[in-house]
C-alpha cells in the first residue's frame, strides 16, 4: 500500500516551498485516485456505510493521503459532484467543435444532433447506475447538512449556469436557441434525466452500470420543446 504524509507539504523556506511544488503532481494523482475509489465505495455503500478506510484501501492509500487532500467525506462527496460537472463542461466544448455545420437541414432542427450536444450533460452511459445513486446520497446529505447543503446549493447553481451558458453559446453557433432561458433549460434536462435514471436503476437494480442508461425517449421529447432556430 503506498503511503503518503497526513498532512500538507508548507514552509516560509524556499527549499520546502519548492519541495511542496515538485509533489503537485503526486498529490494531484493522488486526489483522482482517491475520487475513483470514492465514487465507486459510495455507491455500493452510501456515505454512511462507507468509511474512510474503505476508500483509502480501493485507493491503494493511508489515510494520511486522504487527510492530506480532504478534511471529512462531506468535503470529498463534493468534491465528486464538483468533478463530474467539470467534465461534462470540456466534453460539452469538444462535441461542440466536432459537430458539422449543418446542424439545421432545411430549416428545421437535426435534433439527433442536438440529442448529441445535450447527451454530455448527463454523466456517461457506463457510470449511469453508480451515478444515480451516488447523486441520491449526495442530495438526501445536503437535505440533511446544512453544512453540506450550502456549499452543495451554491456548487449546483454555479456550474448549471456554466453548463446553460456553454450550450447557449453552442447553440447559436447553428443558428439554434433555447426556447427558455438557458439556465431553466438546463435545469429541465438535468431533471428529467436524473428522475428517469432513479427509476431506472429501481427499475432493474441488478444491472450493470452500463445497463441503467435511461431511455432517450423523454430526453428527446424535451429537446422538440426546448430547442428551435434562431430565427
Amino acid at each position: 500500500m503506498t503511503t503518503e504524509p497526513a498532512g500538507d507539504v508548507g514552509s516560509e523556506s524556499p527549499v520546502e516551498r519548492a519541495f511542496a511544488t515538485a509533489l503537485t503532481p503526486r498529490r494531484e494523482r493522488t486526489r483522482e485516485r482517491l475520487l475513483d475509489a470514492a465514487f465507486t465505495v459510495f455507491a455500493q455503500h452510501g456515505i454512511h456505510g462507507a468509511s474512510i478506510e474503505a476508500v483509502c484501501e480501493a485507493a491503494g492509500f493511508s489515510r494520511g493521503a486522504f487527510y492530506s487532500n480532504f478534511s471529512s467525506k462531506e468535503e470529498l462527496f463534493l468534491a465528486l459532484a464538483e468533478r463530474a460537472m467539470r467534465r461534462q463542461l470540456v466534453s460539452l466544448e469538444s462535441v461542440g467543435k466536432e459537430l458539422e455545420p449543418d446542424v439545421v437541414r432545411c430549416g428545421a432542427v437535426d435534433h439527433d444532433a442536438i440529442q448529441t450536444i445535450l447527451s454530455v450533460v448527463v454523466t456517461d452511459a457506463g457510470d449511469a447506475r453508480q451515478w444515480a445513486l451516488m447523486r441520491a446520497e449526495l442530495e438526501l446529505l445536503a437535505m440533511r447538512d446544512p453544512a453540506v447543503g450550502e456549499p452543495f446549493l451554491a456548487q449546483e447553481q454555479t456550474l448549471r449556469t456554466e453548463l446553460g451558458a456553454a450550450i447557449g453559446r453552442i447553440l447559436r453557433d447553428f443558428g439554434l436557441r433555447f426556447t427558455v432561458d438557458e439556465r431553466t433549460a438546463v435545469d429541465l434536462l438535468l431533471s428529467v434525466y436524473e428522475s428517469s435514471a432513479r427509476a431506472a436503476v429501481v427499475a432493474s437494480p441488478e444491472r450493470e452500470d452500463g445497463d441503467a442508461t435511461p431511455g432517450a425517449a423523454v430526453l428527446s421529447q424535451l429537446v422538440n420543446l426546448l430547442v428551435t432556430n434562431a430565427d
